[in-house]
């Protein structure tokens, strides 16, 4: 008999802790599966990957089509906005569509290093040359003499020297070239007619090398920010100076509010590219209208009074 009893006590023993070990199983089990339930899941779309479970992670779709080839392509508008429409053949229809270098493509200087500061979201596809030239001043300059030749306006494409000498791609053109001499410069015969890219480019490495961020200021005519426009520049014209031109815009047709996109090049001469806007956290190169009375962009500050555009 207290061999029966002995038998029955560690059989009931046994199933007491093979009770407990199946409970404490299946406890960790349904910890497991809750912990998981909780994490966002992830759905692959081309290149972008992007949570459903939007209660538990808030999520922006990127304004980065990485597939695009030119500004209105590569960077979409803010959910609630339309780009704003621009006349055929227009100097801002140019900008918006100027050509762009693969995403995740780096800006580099004339002699090839990479810009170490990631200020952009995209690159321009346009040389910057084998000399310290392009810089800021001299990217406006660039854009707007490209569009110019582009559509053979060839009389229209003059810019300023910081002493205020006139150089005329049309006299260039001809065969006549600038000779600086000290602060004297005049023009000299030297060869035939040639309107030729080729020809076109030196003439512009001319200029960049004797305008600058003052000459630009004082040939070109403020405008109120009220009033902005694809094409117009953000332009401290000092030394040191700075600036950026608006290649792009658009509005919300509810509240009227205008954002734009801005380029630049910057010291070294480098590759043209388009700023990030760095009050934005969500990768969103837009800049509103409505900034204030300072407009902060990735390396330099303008005030709302700094608004300038290219005459007729």
């Amino acid at each position: 008999m207290p061999m029966l009893r002995k038998l029955i006590y560690l059989a009931t023993a046994a199933i007491f802790i093979f009770s407990l070990m199946v409970g404490c199983t299946t406890e960790q089990s349904h910890l497991k599966k809750a912990e998981i339930a909780k994490k966002p899941r992830l759905e692959e779309k081309g290149s972008i990957t992007f949570p459903t479970n939007k209660s538990e992670q808030s999520y922006k779709e990127s304004l980065i089509n990485s597939h695009g080839t030119t500004i209105s392509e590569r960077i979409k508008v803010p959910e609630g906005y339309e780009r704003v429409e621009v006349p055929r053949g227009s100097f801002a229809e140019f900008l918006r569509n100027l050509p762009l270098k693969p995403h995740g493509t780096k800006v580099k200087y004339y002699n090839g290093e990479e810009k170490p500061n990631d200020v952009y979201v995209a690159v321009i596809d346009m040389d910057v040359g084998t000399r310290d030239l392009q810089q800021c001043a001299d990217a406006v300059i660039r854009l707007y003499s490209e569009y110019l030749y582009k559509n053979r306006q060839y009389d229209k494409i003059h810019f300023n020297f910081t002493n205020g000498f006139r150089a005329d791609f049309k006299k260039w053109m001809q065969g006549y070239r600038i000779k600086v001499e000290g602060n004297k410069t005049y023009w000299i015969k030297v060869a035939g007619y040639d309107d030729s890219y080729e020809c076109f480019r030196k003439y512009l490495d001319m200029v960049f090398a004797y305008a600058g961020t003052l000459s630009l200021s004082q040939e070109m005519k403020r405008v109120p920010l009220s009033d902005l426009q694809i094409g117009d520049v953000f332009l401290k014209g000092s030394d040191p100076g700075h600036c950026a031109i608006v290649v792009d815009m658009a509005q919300n047709p509810k509240t009227g509010e205008k954002i734009f996109l801005l380029a630049q090049s910057y010291m070294p001469a480098q590759d043209i590219h388009i700023l990030k806007n760095p009050a934005n956290e969500d990768n969103n190169p837009w800049y509103s209208i409505n900034f204030g009375d300072i407009l902060v962009t990735p390396e330099w500050q303008f005030t709302k009074d700094q608004v300038y555009r290219f005459g007729d």
